[in-house]
């Protein structure tokens, strides 16, 4: 593989002490060992590649799946649980600028669509995940970004989409969401969930449905043979029709080599505290169960789950060595600190960290890999993993079978970054840019 952080991003390291660890049992996949011929091979075991399986193994097709590490170990084993709109980082008036209208409202549509599969998914398979939040809240830090709030609730009652609750400043302590805010939006669509409970719901699903799962086989080569591919790990050949690669964050520069310069891994970094007592509650004034987030660019994303835990994350480090990750844990508790004063004394029992993945268009993609016959990728969630990914692997599962429900958006190849497999050092100049204008 040639990935782009040092190796140190990519050990075990900045997962150490994930809280979902210990709220669930990881499966376990067996190695993929020898020879095997299917329909199709899903590199990467996350929501992508567990919602492609699935929906392939229930519309009869062979499908392999081949993770790298083990079941849960990736971005969709750690992420903060936020399953809502959202999957790109434009605005809709720049996606109506650039795209035209009819192509900017399919997009928008498919957010909505994502949710609302990830939401039937559970309730078809009967999926415990631990769900609550009755849709989306942004939390305005700024009374600048409360009167953008306020345009954007007027635009949804406009549209007539689900009726927005907008919440002014003297409201928030009334909804149990008393911290320093200018007020608040809640889009009703959405909620809030374990991300290992459903990744590992969607995994046992795909093998009763047939699809076969295999942990701890990277694959190493991906190589074109008489009209189909040969993919090659260490213990062993799969030979398949199509491959679809759903790696996100996580990818490889050279698998295939058309991914080079394309995506952006970025880490975001997660705590969890002990239960907060009742007196440690009513002290902060936080009891809303809402997943909340904040207007700044580097925002802030948290919840108060059910066990009465608080969840906490933001962007992370740059560097991605483990010096970097232990700044960043610090960063964020710091952040934690500030914006919850009362709750500076409960420890955290849990932090780990993560990579999502951004594109150069800030647009996910689905789609055929140009000049690569039966190959698929699908990534770049930016941050809405639970729904953007789940929602991309069922979009594979169609291209694989000659369909193609994909938003037009989405089928856009992203343009290479600048600097090439350096781009990396772009980065501090954009968080930079992005503090400053969260001023």
């Amino acid at each position: 593989m040639k990935r782009i952080l040092p190796d140190y991003s990519y050990s075990d390291g900045p997962r150490t002490a994930c809280y979902w660890d210990e709220t669930t049992t990881a499966p376990v996949w067996p190695r993929h060992d020898g020879e095997a011929k299917v329909d199709v091979a899903i590199i990467g075991g996350g929501f992508t590649g567990l919602s492609a399986a699935l929906h392939l193994a229930e519309a009869g097709v062979d499908v392999a799946v081949l993770e790298a590490k083990t079941p849960g170990w990736g971005a969709s084993g750690r992420n903060g649980g936020f399953c809502c709109i959202g999957g790109s980082r434009r605005s809709e008036k720049g996606l109506m600028r650039d795209y035209g209208l009819a192509v900017a409202e399919e997009y928008l549509n498919a957010e909505v669509a994502a949710v609302d599969l990830v939401d039937g998914l559970i309730a078809r398979l009967g999926l415990e995940v631990d769900r609550h939040s009755d849709g989306e809240t942004l939390l305005a830090h700024r009374p600048s970004d409360m009167r953008y709030l306020e345009a954007q609730a007027a635009e949804m009652v406009r549209e007539g989409g689900p009726t927005p609750i907008l919440l002014r400043r003297q409201d928030l302590a009334g909804a149990g969401l008393r911290a320093d805010f200018y007020g608040a939006l809640t889009t009703p669509k959405g909620f809030a969930l374990n991300p290992q409970k459903y990744l590992f719901g969607l995994a046992g699903a795909a093998q009763a449905a047939g699809a076969g799962l295999y942990a701890e086989s990277a694959v190493q080569t991906i190589k074109r043979a008489d009209g189909g591919w040969v993919l090659t790990t260490a213990q062993g050949r799969v030979t398949c029709d199509k491959v679809l690669i759903a790696t996100n964050g996580y990818s490889s520069e050279d698998l295939p080599n058309w991914m080079a310069g394309r995506y952006m891994p970025t880490q975001s970094s997660v705590l969890v505290t002990r239960p907060l007592t009742q007196t440690e509650i009513d002290a902060q004034g936080w009891s809303s169960h809402q997943m909340c987030y904040d207007t700044r660019h580097l925002l802030h994303y948290f919840r108060l789950m059910p066990d009465r835990r608080m969840l906490f994350g933001m962007r992370g480090g740059l560097k991605g060595t483990a010096s970097s990750e232990t700044a960043a844990r610090a960063k964020l508790r710091t952040h934690f600190d500030k914006m919850f004063p009362a709750w500076r004394g409960v420890e955290a029992t849990h932090c780990w960290s993560g990579l999502v993945c951004l594109t150069r268009h800030r647009l996910p993609f689905a789609g055929p890999i140009p000049d690569q016959p039966g190959m698929f990728a699908g990534f770049a969630y930016h941050g809405n993993g639970v729904a953007m990914g789940s929602y991309s692997g069922f979009l594979l599962s169609q291209l694989a079978q000659g369909k193609n429900p994909v938003p037009q958006a989405m089928q856009t190849p992203p343009p290479r970054f600048e600097l090439g497999g350096a781009r990396r050092a772009i980065m501090p100049v954009v968080y930079a840019s992005l503090m400053l204008a969260d001023i």
